[in-house]
């Protein structure tokens, strides 16, 4: 049972919406180190090759996705690699071991099969102005997205993983989980206090939209409960206010949290949860 959520801290942001933050998605050096194949990165792609934990995932480890991994250990953020945490259609997500502890690593196929609803989320973005049809360039300026939407939620108070490092195709993010396996999600436990759970909800969302973010997917399913506090996962599709479809994602966001809340019992509508978010006046909601 989950009876209270503990709120964390935010910082000042210094004015809303990333929207105006340069995201460079040309060559990086894992690219030229994938061209270089030096002996030491033939070595490492060997040994990851022969791992058991990364055997049946030959597909999602190119070249240059090797190369990334490579240098995301030379650069000491990842010392030994562990097993998988979960695999979909777009992305792997597996255990590593950092300087500092346990971490994640996030690796998404180039060839990812929904790139196109991937796009839906760049495109009216300033940003990736001339991106370009590629799979390669949407999927690393979606890693680099995430990372900087990761940086920015955490600097607004809402608690989410924290992000280490972004190579090429490769996002190393804190893990959120224990010896037991990854922490649960939302939907997976009972809420004993609904209305707590509506609080710290609406507040994270409040939050982002603050700082000029709307998460894009926000629902029971990308919250999950760590050490008493909720934590927001899976923020790659998240967008930033001036999004042409910002306003259609933010409404979907706030539907999918008060049918969540309606179904632990609390009395909340799609409008309550949007008035709490934009900081509008709206009705309280009731238990």
């Amino acid at each position: 049972m989950v009876d209270e959520f503990e709120l964390v801290d935010s910082e000042e942001v210094e004015s809303p919406g990333d929207e105006w933050e340069e995201i460079d998605v040309s060559d990086t050096e894992a690219d030229r180190i994938a061209r270089k194949r030096d002996r030491e990165f033939e070595q490492f792609e060997t040994r990851i090759k022969d791992a058991d934990q990364f055997k049946v995932e030959q597909s999602v480890f190119d070249d240059a996705t090797l190369a990334a991994l490579y240098k995301l250990v030379q650069d000491g953020h990842v010392d030994a690699f562990g097993g998988p945490l979960s695999t979909g259609k777009e992305a792997n997500v597996y255990t590593a071991l950092g300087p500092e502890g346990e971490v994640a690593v996030k690796i998404y196929r180039i060839n990812a099969s929904n790139f196109r609803q991937m796009r839906e989320y760049l495109e009216g973005d300033p940003r990736f102005e001339g991106l370009g049809g590629k799979k390669k360039d949407v999927v690393l300026a979606w890693v680099k997205k995430e990372y900087a939407t990761l940086r920015r939620a955490a600097a607004a108070g809402v608690r989410v993983p924290e992000p280490i490092a972004a190579e090429r195709n490769v996002l190393v993010m804190e893990y959120i989980g224990d010896e037991a396996g990854r922490a649960k999600r939302l939907g997976e436990v009972n809420v004993e206090n609904p209305r707590t759970a509506y609080e710290v909800l609406t507040e994270y969302m409040r939050r982002l939209y603050a700082a000029g973010l709307i998460h894009g997917d926000f629902s029971e399913y990308n919250v999950v409960v760590h050490e008493g506090e909720l934590v927001v996962i899976d923020l790659g599709q998240a967008v930033t206010v001036h999004h042409p479809n910002a306003r259609e994602f933010l409404e979907r966001d706030c539907r999918n949290v008060s049918n969540f809340l309606t179904r632990q019992g609390l009395t909340v509508t799609e409008a309550d949860v949007l008035g709490v978010v934009t900081d509008a006046d709206s009705d309280q909601s009731d238990d």
